[in-house]
């Protein structure tokens, strides 16, 4: 009885919930720092006892074991395919830690050369009626050397010598840096981190800082990603675009990703589009969607970014893809398994669905696995496999 009362899940249950039903109250990014600094100090004091006892029942209660959730991909081994999106632990201050909530990956960041403070504040609003975010964030970061000072503190070894808790690091360009020197932005941070990363994620589509999402212009993507492709050691890599392109851009990149032997994508950043939720009033601002700027997640984004996920599925079957935005149950995380994606992250869903998320995705997962006989989950990648009841 005792241990329920402080299970992970009966606390985010109790104290979390209750203040995401709102969209006024405790400020956004203030419970998020909150949350993630107390996160950060587990992960830096594995070894203290309590915390180590702590950890383990934590393990208990959201870590779901089994071989038909094992993929390698790339080269990496991943344990299972749920992972956290980029945008939570932008310095890596709780890297040590989310493989304990039951992820299979962590995708760190996004870091930039520079520390940035980001964007004026309020900048990340709730919709909870939608189940939705809005940020306008910008990158905001301590940069690319404190981020590894971080990853020294909290002990994560370099991935030649970690066995467990894969960790992928997504790079955006500096505020203060030119599109034209962008190349060198990202390479500079990728130079000092590659060491410890799994794989790297370039971010060109977040919509939050200025001139960013010309990245993805094919001619400026290809310059970029050939310099990184050059790096001594250089991991997988994966692109970052947004869900606002249109199908014949994203035709463009993928045969750029193919001509430059890119890993992959994911699929997709949040929206500019308002995606219905225009006359949507944000209430710590008083003022409509329509009129705010930032990009959307959660919810709304699904249909969307899953349309997405299937139509790059359907014309190269060969890009490995990282599935993202408005997944939130076991049925939607299906879904951009089956519509192609071989990987799939959470963010905005994990908010308001809380711990527990994690485990019945997979758990789910299994069931269907399970339904239709198959013994890894690899055969239903873009299968095309409807959700069973």
């Amino acid at each position: 009885m005792i241990k329920n009362l402080y299970s992970v899940t009966n606390i985010y249950e109790r104290l979390i919930k209750p203040i995401l039903r709102e969209d006024k109250g405790v400020d956004a990014e203030c419970l998020t720092n909150l949350s993630l600094k107390l996160l950060a100090f587990c992960s830096s004091k594995k070894e203290w006892g309590f915390i180590s006892n702590y950890l383990e029942e934590i393990r208990n209660e959201l870590c779901i074991t089994d071989k038909k959730l094992n993929q390698e991909i790339c080269g990496i081994n991943f344990p299972n395919p749920v992972g956290l999106a980029a945008g939570f632990d932008k310095n890596g201050i709780a890297a040590n830690i989310w493989q304990d909530f039951g992820f299979g990956f962590s995708e760190l960041g996004t870091v930039t050369q520079y520390g940035q403070p980001g964007n004026p504040k309020p900048r990340l609003f709730r919709i909870s009626n939608e189940q939705a975010a809005l940020n306008r964030m910008g990158f905001n970061n301590n940069g690319a050397d404190l981020f590894l000072k971080n990853f020294i503190r909290q002990n994560i070894k370099k991935k030649v010598d970690r066995e467990k808790n894969c960790l992928g690091i997504n790079f955006g360009k500096s505020k203060i840096t030119s599109i034209s020197n962008a190349t060198d932005d990202y390479i500079s941070s990728l130079k000092l981190l590659i060491p410890y990363c799994n794989y790297a994620a370039i971010n060109v589509s977040s919509p939050n800082t200025e001139g960013l999402r010309k990245l993805q212009d094919p001619i400026l993507l290809r310059e970029l990603l050939k310099e990184i492709k050059k790096l001594p050691d250089c991991p997988p890599l994966f692109v970052k675009i947004a869900p606002d392109l249109s199908f014949k851009d994203i035709d463009k990149i993928c045969q750029l990703i193919n001509d430059e032997k890119i890993n992959g994508i994911i699929a997709t950043n949040t929206s500019l589009n308002r995606l219905g939720l225009e006359n949507t009033l944000i209430k710590k601002t008083g003022t409509l969607l329509s009129e705010e700027s930032g990009g959307l997640s959660g919810k709304p984004l699904r249909n969307k970014a899953n349309k997405i996920i299937k139509y790059i599925h359907n014309i190269d079957k060969n890009l490995t893809l990282i599935g993202v935005g408005g997944i939130d149950s076991p049925e939607t995380a299906w879904e951009r398994i089956t519509s192609g994606a071989s990987l799939i992250q959470l963010y905005t869903g994990w908010i308001y669905k809380g711990p527990r998320l994690v485990p019945d995705i997979l758990q789910g997962i299994i069931k269907q696995l399970n339904y239709y006989q198959i013994s890894n989950i690899e055969e239903a990648v873009g299968s095309g496999l409807l959700w069973k009841n």
